[in-house]
Order: C-alpha cells, then structure tokens, then sequence
C-alpha cells in the first residue's frame, strides 16, 4: 500500500516579503508626495529606513522603477522622476480618460451610503489645507477618488489609474505648493452634486477637470 502523499512544508522567505513590505511602503509615500521630484534615493538609505539588507531595498526600487516611480540613471542614481511638460500633458490626459470612465461606471452603485463617505473624506481634504499639510492633502484627496472608483468594479482600469497617481506623486507635491489651497477642491462639490442627480455627463465634466485643471498649471 502506497503512504497518502505529504504535502512539503512551505519555507519562509524573509527576504521576498521584506522586498515586498519595503515596496508597499516606499510606493505608497511616493504617491502621497512624501518624496519631491527628482529626490535622490540610495539602497543603503533605503535599506537604513525600513530595516532591511541591500537584497530588498534593490528589488523594491526594481519593482518601482519598472512602474515609473522612480528612475535609474546609468551611473545607478536613484531618484524620483522630475517630469517634462510633455511628460506631464500625458500623464494629465491619461488621468482625463481613465477617471471619468471610472466615474460613469461608479454612478450605478453610488447609493447614499456612498454619497455620505465621500463628503466625509472630502471634509478631511478640508482639515488637511487648513493644516497646510501637503502629504496629507495628496493622500485625502487620492482618498476621495480610490473611495469613488472602487465602486466602478473594473480593477484593470483602477491599477491603471493607480500607476498614473504613482508617477504624479513628487509632481503634485510641487502643484500643492504653487496653488497655496485654502479650500478642498472646488470640483469635489461639483461631483459630489452629479452623483446625488445621477448626472453621468456632469459628472465625467467635474471629475475630468478636477484631474487636469491643477496639473496644466505646472507647464510652462
């Protein structure tokens, strides 16, 4: 009689989930303009931050430089992207296809309940400009529209989205100090009224130029 087959036991892998914890993380404040463009960056600096060895720190900035977040210049220089107007008129129209798409195919979904979070979230944009908090009004005002667009139910076009915000990080940094806020978005009201009327034009109108109207200012 043959033994039942046992199943081999799984071996931790430390330094894979320690490249992985370290990518989340360096990802995420890249996005939220913790970092500004063309900030320098070395593994070893890398690794000192989140506690880890050379091997995860290169395999994260791998993952990120593959995504557009960060560049990697052929002397090895590490560093935020400092986008071209070009660069950023692409980035800007990519935003103005990808979101108010999402939007539209949010409006079925959005009930009151949903309605309700997104003012909730926009009063914490609010709370952010009002501390002239930066990092924190990138990351509210991402907040706002991730809250908005998981409701589309297409995470293809949501991933897209997301590398696009990713690249802009260090970019909306600077846009943040050249508008000087003193109020969240204006547009924000503007699509908060489009989604209670279930007004799928007005709403792909507010949530278009709420994207690109802040961005087409850095050119120039």
């Amino acid at each position: 009689m043959i033994p039942p087959a046992t199943a081999t036991p799984r071996i931790p892998d430390p330094t894979g989930a320690a490249h992985d914890r370290v990518y989340r993380a360096l990802r995420t404040r890249i996005m939220h303009g913790e970092l500004g463009p063309g900030e320098s960056l070395t593994l070893r600096g890398i690794g000192k931050l989140f506690g880890v060895s050379m091997t995860p720190a290169r395999e994260a900035v791998r993952r990120l430089v593959a995504e557009g977040a960060l560049t990697l210049s052929s002397s090895g220089r590490v560093a935020t992207p400092a986008l071209t107007n070009e660069r950023i008129e692409e980035l800007a129209s990519l935003r103005a296809m990808l979101e108010p798409e999402l939007a539209s195919r949010a409006l079925p979904r959005a009930h009151f309940a949903l309605i309700d979070r997104l003012e909730a979230i926009n009063a914490g944009v609010s709370q952010m400009v009002a501390r002239h908090d930066a990092t924190g009004y990138i990351r509210m005002n991402l907040e706002f529209h991730r809250t908005l667009y998981l409701r589309a139910q297409s995470p293809a076009i949501l991933a897209m989205t997301e590398t696009v915000w990713l690249q802009l990080g260090p970019t909306m940094r600077a846009l943040y100090g050249r508008l000087r806020r003193t109020e969240p978005p204006y547009h924000h009201k503007l699509i908060l009224a489009a989604l209670r009327a279930g007004d799928e034009p007005g709403l792909r109108l507010a949530v278009r130029t709420d994207v690109t109207q802040g961005l087409r200012l850095l050119k120039g």
